[in-house]
């Protein structure tokens, strides 16, 4: 029998922030009250993961600009990966570089081969404010990273260059998702 609640079960699904959303290419703010809105927020991020078929999500995409993000992403092995950090910050990123497809839950539809280390370790605080150091290799260091930008106002677009980066914003600002103007 399972002990605890589920992840998210408590939460509820929020609007999310597509790109060209001002809020999505801002830093985010630190944490700084740790108690029953940050947890209510942890477990809103779940939520809203899970319904659109994410691996990771961080809270500006849901229009909190807050250095919070959820992840429950398997890794190059298919060891599953679930948790969230507070204050994340991206220690080490190393190995070898990979270009492997990556996706965003903002940006929905649109896949580029996206280079990233295959190692990573983030350090930052639990929803009570316990310090956790988290390490992740293939898959799941490429989640790591990719949440830690978008807490600083990127997106995995940004890592494009050349001919990828123009076919995803040519398929992006052809999405019927796309912001007009």
């Amino acid at each position: 029998m399972r002990r605890g609640t589920i992840p998210g079960s408590s939460g509820h699904v929020r609007p999310m922030r597509l790109l060209g959303d001002r809020g999505l290419s801002a830093p985010c703010d630190e944490v700084t009250e740790f108690g029953a809105d940050l947890a209510a927020l942890v477990e809103d991020l779940f939520a809203t993961m899970y319904a659109h078929g994410g691996v990771g999500l961080a809270a500006n995409q849901i229009g909190v600009p807050l250095r919070v993000f959820v992840y429950d992403c398997p890794d190059d092995e298919d060891q599953r990966h679930l948790g969230h950090l507070v204050n994340p910050r991206l220690v080490a990123a190393d190995g070898v570089s990979v270009r492997g497809p990556e996706g965003c839950l903002s940006v929905p539809g649109i896949e580029a081969g996206t280079p990233r280390f295959d190692e990573a370790v983030v350090e930052g605080l639990t929803v009570l404010g316990e310090p956790v150091r988290v390490h992740g290799t293939g898959f799941f260091a490429r989640c790591l990273q990719h949440e830690c930008d978008h807490l600083e106002g990127g997106l995995y677009l940004d890592h494009l260059t050349g001919l990828r980066r123009r076919r995803a914003l040519r398929a992006a600002r052809r999405a019927p998702w796309a912001v007009a103007g």
